[in-house]
C-alpha cells in the first residue's frame, strides 16, 4: 500500500472509531509502528488528526461530512428534481457508475424501470434501491470497502474493483463545488475511490444542488472542468452559474416545485 493510500486508510479508521491506538493501526495495516507514527505525524501537521496519549483522535471541522440520514433531508426537493432530470440521461443497455450520496440515491430510485442496465456503485443505498425491483435484465455491482458516515464503501478494496472497468457514464455526487477547489469531499479515502470511478467512465455527470456551491471539502475529486455535465437547480446564484458554465461543458439548472 502506498503512503497516500495508507494515510487515507488511517484517517478513515480513526474517524470511524473515534480514536485508535497506534499499535492497532500498525497491526491492521500490516506495517511497523514507526511507519504509522510517521504517517500520524504527517496527518497531525495537516490538521486531519489530533494526537492523544497512546493514539490518535479525529479532528472535527465544519467540513466534516454528516451522516447519510442527516444529509437526506437537506434540500430534499432540489435533490428530487435533480434526480428526475438526471434520470433522463440514463440510456437502456448501458453500463453506468453511480457514486455514493443522497442525490445519487434519489437518482437510483428514479431509474428502477430502465431496462438492461449494468450499474457499478460504491453506495449501499443505491444498491438497495435497485435490488429486487423486478427488472431481471439489470446487473448491480457493489464494490467492497470500508463504510463511511455517508454510507459509501471506500478504500483499496473499492478502488481495486473499479480498476479496469469501462463505464459509459458516471453519475457523481459531491460534498461541495468551488471554482478553485473543484468538486470536493471531506473524506480522503472517498475522494480516492471517486477518482477511480471517474477514471473508469467516458462521461461524468455531477449531481449537486445549489447549497453545494462555495463548500470546500478537504479533498478534490476533480476540477470543475472534469465534469462533462452538471445538473443543479435554479436556486444557485447567477454568478456561480456563470462560473460553472465557463468550466463545465453542459450545465442544467432544473426548476424545483414549490410546496
Amino acid at each position: 500500500m502506498l503512503g497516500p493510500q495508507r494515510r487515507s486508510a488511517i484517517v478513515t479508521e480513526v474517524r470511524r472509531r473515534g480514536g485508535v491506538r497506534v499499535s492497532e493501526l500498525a497491526a491492521a495495516l500490516g506495517v511497523s509502528g514507526m511507519t504509522v507514527r510517521r504517517d500520524v505525524e504527517t496527518l497531525v501537521e495537516q490538521g486531519l488528526l489530533a494526537r492523544v496519549r497512546g493514539g490518535v483522535m479525529p479532528v472535527h471541522t465544519p467540513a466534516d461530512e454528516p451522516a447519510f440520514a442527516a444529509k437526506r433531508i437537506r434540500a430534499a426537493a432540489e435533490k428530487g428534481a435533480i434526480a428526475r432530470a438526471a434520470a433522463g440521461l440514463v440510456t437502456p443497455g448501458t453500463a453506468i457508475g453511480i457514486s455514493a450520496g443522497t442525490t445519487t440515491a434519489a437518482l437510483a430510485r428514479e431509474i428502477t424501470e430502465v431496462h438492461s442496465l449494468t450499474v457499478v456503485t460504491n453506495s449501499i443505498a443505491v444498491s438497495d434501491a435497485l435490488h429486487g425491483t423486478g427488472e431481471t435484465a439489470r446487473t448491480v455491482v457493489l464494490t467492497g470497502g470500508v463504510r463511511t458516515r455517508s454510507d459509501a464503501l471506500v478504500g483499496p478494496a473499492a478502488t481495486a474493483v473499479l480498476a479496469g472497468l469501462n463505464l459509459d457514464v458516471l453519475f457523481l455526487g459531491v460534498h461541495g463545488m468551488d471554482e478553485r477547489s473543484g468538486f470536493t469531499t471531506p473524506n480522503l479515502a472517498e475522494a480516492e475511490t471517486n477518482r477511480a470511478l471517474v477514471a473508469a467512465a467516458r462521461r461524468v455527470v455531477v449531481l449537486a444542488d445549489h447549497t453545494k456551491w462555495g463548500v470546500v471539502g478537504i479533498a478534490t475529486i476533480v476540477p470543475l472542468a472534469g465534469a462533462h455535465v452538471l445538473v443543479t437547480d435554479t436556486g444557485i446564484d447567477r454568478k456561480a452559474l456563470a462560473c460553472l458554465r465557463s468550466h463545465v461543458g453542459d450545465v442544467v439548472a432544473v426548476e424545483v416545485e414549490k410546496r
